[in-house]
């Protein structure tokens, strides 16, 4: 493992992520604690030291299972980062926030309850690295609230010692509301966390939220490297030509050489899963090994033939706040491959079951109100329910 740093903190190159771990049934709030310890403890003997959570990672219990996954490690020996949920509260009076129909039932509470309830749930006296959650057009209201003060908030907690670092993180559909709110509140974040990969270069300007970040001296924290999984299962033409390059390499293993290309990158998140994809992911960043000249121009051209898909990343709050409970990111990738003419065009709703036919979806908004990545869920639905009718004689 090699090291980088944030703010003259020494932070492994590869980090792991918590919003995707191994879960039981299939159900999101359930997590294999047995499976997800061995990830843990894994990455702890490997080298990794960089931690990330949120407050609504796994339906709240992330933060639980990692408080108590790291209990048996020294407080020292490892770095945890976890993020205020701004992104998905609504004000209420007198300071209160309340959480959006996403995470219906959960308690109102005040900035300072939801954060000391943090602290009490990982098990810890202070955050490593705190961010704000998903900074963006939308959630811009609660955070610049002169009457909640989230940031004075943070930065109050920052020089009580209960936070050694701040941050944000965001899927801001525009680089200037990342440049903008870094001007007005210049010198109090020390990183940024942004989703980064070849694919959204162009597709979503990571490009251009890279530079305004990088502009005000900031390191950055990248998740959806892979766009949750997404570019470690390429179309098959894709696949073959990485692969005649360098034979040896998963998909995957190209997507994070990738971002070894930029000097800026402090950690790499990565939501792992399996025992193989940290195993690999390791071995991936055991040393830097960023992408010659011709590995880059092809990447490029692979990234171009891409840039028509719809860009969901499997973060699932969209499925939070479903009536219908359709497992929308199984069906945009669906609708994807059906867009792409991969073996998703033999796609048979009927066949699939109830959760998984775009048809039954009443258009109500609810997830498309929660969609970090913008993406209007209701229109992408009834299109590819026009894809599956079949064809007039």
């Amino acid at each position: 493992m090699y090291y980088k740093e944030i703010a003259g903190v020494k932070v492994s190159a590869l980090g792991m992520g918590n919003m995707r771990l191994p879960t039981l049934d299939g159900q999101d709030n359930r997590i294999d604690k047995e499976k997800a310890q061995e990830i843990i403890d894994y990455a702890m003997s490997h080298g990794i030291n960089y931690y990330d959570t949120a407050y609504r990672y796994h339906g709240g219990q992330s933060e639980y299972f990692i408080g108590e996954a790291l209990k048996k490690y020294p407080r020292e020996s490892f770095l945890l980062a976890s993020k205020f949920p701004g992104h998905m509260m609504v004000k209420k009076e007198g300071g209160v926030v309340g959480f959006t129909s996403g995470l219906a039932g959960w308690p109102d509470n005040t900035v300072e309850g939801v954060f000391a309830e943090q602290l009490k749930k990982c098990q810890v006296d202070y955050f490593d690295f705190y961010l704000l959650h998903n900074l963006s057009e939308q959630s811009l209201a609660i955070y610049d609230d002169p009457d909640l003060q989230v940031v004075e908030f943070v930065k109050r907690m920052k020089a009580e010692g209960k936070i050694r670092h701040l941050g944000f993180s965001s899927h801001a559909s525009s680089a200037a509301t990342i440049d903008d709110f870094l001007t007005r509140h210049e010198g109090v974040f020390d990183f940024v966390q942004i989703q980064l990969n070849y694919l959204d270069w162009k597709l979503q300007d990571a490009r251009g939220k890279y530079a305004a970040i990088t502009k005000h001296g900031l390191k950055v924290v990248v998740m959806e490297g892979v766009r949750g999984g997404r570019l470690a299962n390429l179309p098959e033409e894709q696949t073959a030509r990485l692969r005649a390059l360098r034979p040896e390499d998963s998909a995957a293993r190209w997507a994070l050489r990738w971002l070894q290309c930029l000097p800026e990158v402090a950690v790499v998140l990565s939501g792992m899963t399996t025992l193989d994809q940290i195993r690999e992911n390791v071995e991936t960043f055991a040393a830097p090994d960023p992408l010659t000249g011709e590995e880059g121009a092809l990447l490029t051209e692979v990234a171009d033939s891409m840039l028509h898909w719809v860009p969901c990343t499997a973060c699932r709050y969209c499925t939070e706040g479903c009536p219908m409970e359709l497992d929308i990111p199984k069906i945009i990738a669906a609708y994807n491959g059906l867009k792409n003419g991969d073996f998703m065009s033999r796609y048979d709703p009927d066949a699939a079951g109830d959760a998984m036919d775009p048809r039954r979806c009443v258009g109500c908004g609810s997830c498309a109100a929660i969609c970090p990545q913008g993406i209007s869920i209701p229109a992408i639905m009834a299109e590819f329910s026009e894809m599956l009718k079949p064809p007039r004689r």
